[in-house]
């Protein structure tokens, strides 16, 4: 006689297939063969509360494999989420709350962001290690206000990604003992049998990385399952890998071959999947035994949600300090950041960087729940929290992260401690490398995870070490995300301006930083709109000089140039586009001709000037004042293109 137990699983699995065949559109495999491990989480092992999905100590869960959304949505429907049958109805459809992969802001009881393949486990890392470090912060003798695990499941296309093995190899470094992670090994991806790409030994590889490996024969032993979940939360000094053999597309007349993946069931193989599993109720309806079991089976949740606001309670009562900060850091509330133009004011040129290091450590003497690290750059970069420690296995409250080698997971990662709240972070590399980090930036400007990328070395500026390292393109292709905001500051002033907005928004923010030394033009908070006119002139403008970042120096000694030869010039400093065109825009509408100057090959410029002097070609390996000579970002060149585009303007 079936179960309760398998006839809720059966209920995950049918819904989910009629999600998908409704919608003409989805993947069935997974939802057929991973089922038992939802079930598993949701009914026997999880601490959650329908009744309140952002409980801050609730267990995470990570659908990496976020192709199975249909299965996640299925899941919390039954577990009395905030998902209604409706909802199930209308799985993929135009504007509905159960998009074609899970997206925090659209489903209630959906934690992550998840669709590319590889940036649920890194994102899982990162809310495991957010979690050690609250925990480590506020708990106390009895009162385990941080107390929680990090679920996430994956099959092979997400262990074939190299992101997986970033963040899995960081997350054994750190000892993440309480990250769970089940492998759904069917075998099979869209092109057919995995074995043709994907013969790791995946149980050494993570041995390998410091994780414990536990497997289970056959996904449905539900005993056996469980036997893994509490082996693996009983060890709390390594990450653990539940390795779980299944059959995709469990049960349909397409299991176990590649047609099961992402093409849905047909009306008549949908009939057979339910005659396979003796299912009769109508479509999008389960048993009443099932709703009851489900309803059951949350209680535990909603109470100890009630429990812990009770142990908060008391918390406060003995640690109103910790207490205020706690709800302080999970409310997100900022320092008092107006003093800074003063405070950190200064007349000796610097680079960028230098600037960047200096605001950094300002705001984080104010703003203790802000964390920094880099992809083994720290020294370059000058994101060091100087006078705090590193963050590791035996030093939970680090404020400093040595993220390794490993641009592309140190973004999702970042992403993950955000999505945790409770914390801000400074994600940093040279700015060349936001190619290797664009998949986890994408993530972020989605979901509006306000991420704090700080990029140097930005430009040609970088010299020697030649065009592997200069970025040309990456500008343009940040500029061209959406929800995302991209400061290239040309002093400290500017430098302060850009995470003064970036801390304030409720999106991620790129800060661009130079390698080379610039001057001082202390134009402060006025750039804090995206632009302002660093330096103006008397009566109407004849030409008007927009840069950004070096280049603005570059463009006020042009300027002298300029003024010599009888025309009038401002010099018009831009460091965000972004904030510009939100709030500044009218500051170019004064009928003078427009000259832009960056250097990088960003198209964006030609809807500003009537000329625009720009990289159109990678850089070269030479000193950095040779290179801007040679692609003509000097003021003489700078004054020759105005003087050229005014004349053939003025007629």
């Amino acid at each position: 006689m079936e179960s309760i137990q398998e006839k809720t699983i059966n209920a995950i699995r049918i819904l989910s297939a009629e999600e998908i065949t409704k919608a003409k559109s989805g993947h069935p495999g997974i939802c057929m063969g991973a089922a038992p491990v939802m079930y598993t989480l949701y009914a026997d092992v999880m601490k959650y509360s329908n009744a309140n999905p952002k409980w801050e100590n609730r267990d995470r869960f990570v659908l990496s494999s976020g192709h199975g959304s249909a299965m996640l949505y299925s899941t919390l429907h039954l577990f009395g989420f905030n998902v209604t049958k409706t909802d199930l109805q209308n799985f993929r459809q135009f504007q509905s709350n159960t998009p074609g992969h899970p997206e925090p802001e659209k489903t209630d009881g959906v934690d992550c962001p998840t669709g590319a393949l590889g940036q649920g486990v890194a994102m899982a890392v990162g809310l495991a290690l957010a979690e050690t470090y609250l925990a480590a912060t506020f708990n106390k003798n009895n009162f385990p206000i941080v107390d929680h695990y990090t679920y996430a499941l994956c099959g092979e296309g997400c262990l074939e990604e190299g992101i997986s093995y970033e963040a899995c190899s960081f997350a054994g470094t750190q000892k993440l003992g309480k990250l769970i992670l089940f492998y759904d090994c069917n075998q099979i991806s869209i092109e057919g049998d995995t074995n043709t790409a994907f013969t790791d030994d995946i149980p050494a590889r993570f041995k390998a990385m410091d994780w414990q490996v536990l497997e289970v024969a056959d996904i449905n032993d539900l005993k056996e399952l469980r036997g893994a979940v509490s082996s693996a939360q009983s060890q709390k000094d390594k990450p653990s890998l539940i390795i779980c053999h299944s059959k995709i597309g469990y049960g349909t007349p397409v299991a176990g071959t590649a047609a099961a993946h992402g093409t849905p069931l047909s009306a008549e193989q949908l009939a057979r999947t339910k005659e396979y599993f003796n299912w009769t109720e109508q479509p999008f309806e389960v048993p009443a035994a099932v709703k009851e079991h489900c309803k059951n089976a949350t209680c535990a949740g909603v109470e100890a949600e009630k429990e812990w606001q009770s142990l908060f309670k008391e918390y406060a009562r003995l640690y109103p300090d910790l207490a205020q900060k706690y709800t302080e850091w999970f409310q997100g509330k900022l320092p008092d950041l107006s003093d800074l133009y003063d405070t950190l004011k200064t007349e000796k040129d610097e680079a960028t960087r230098i600037s960047g290091g200096t605001v950094i450590n300002e705001i984080a003497k104010r703003m203790p729940n802000l964390l920094s690290g880099s992809a083994d750059l720290t020294p370059s970069t000058k994101t060091n929290l100087v006078g705090e420690s590193w963050y590791g296995p035996q030093n939970r409250t680090g404020r400093n992260i040595h993220f390794g080698i490993r641009e592309h997971a140190m973004a999702a990662i970042c992403n993950g401690v955000v999505i945790h709240g409770g914390l801000k972070i400074i994600c940093s590399t040279f700015f060349v490398f936001a190619d290797y980090m664009k998949g986890a930036m994408r993530i972020s400007a989605i979901s509006h995870l306000p991420v704090l990328y700080v990029l140097t070395h930005d430009s040609i500026g970088v010299g020697e070490d030649g065009p592997t390292h200069q970025p040309i393109e990456q500008l343009a292709m940040l500029r061209a995300m959406p929800n995302i905001n991209v400061f290239r500051p040309c002093d400290r002033s500017e430098t302060v301006a850009s995470f003064k907005r970036a801390l304030a928004l409720r999106e991620p923010s790129v800060i661009v930083l130079s390698r080379q030394n610039l001057k001082q033009l202390n134009m402060g908070a006025e750039a804090e709109n995206g632009a302002c006119v660093v330096d103006n002139c008397n009566g109407a403008a004849d030409i008007t000089l927009i840069a950004t970042g070096s280049e603005v120096g570059v463009c006020v000694g042009a300027k002298a140039i300029l003024k010599e030869k009888g025309l009038n010039v401002k010099v018009v400093s831009m460091p965000c586009t972004q904030l510009f065109e939100g709030s500044a825009s009218g500051l170019l509408d004064d009928g003078s001709v427009k000259v832009c100057v960056e250097a990088s090959s960003d198209n964006i410029w030609y809807k500003y000037g009537d000329a625009v002097v720009k990289m159109n070609s990678f850089g070269l390996s030479a000193p950095m004042e040779k290179l801007y000579e040679y692609y003509g970002f000097t003021a003489g060149n700078i004054a020759g293109v105005a003087v050229e585009i005014y004349n053939k303007k003025r007629g």
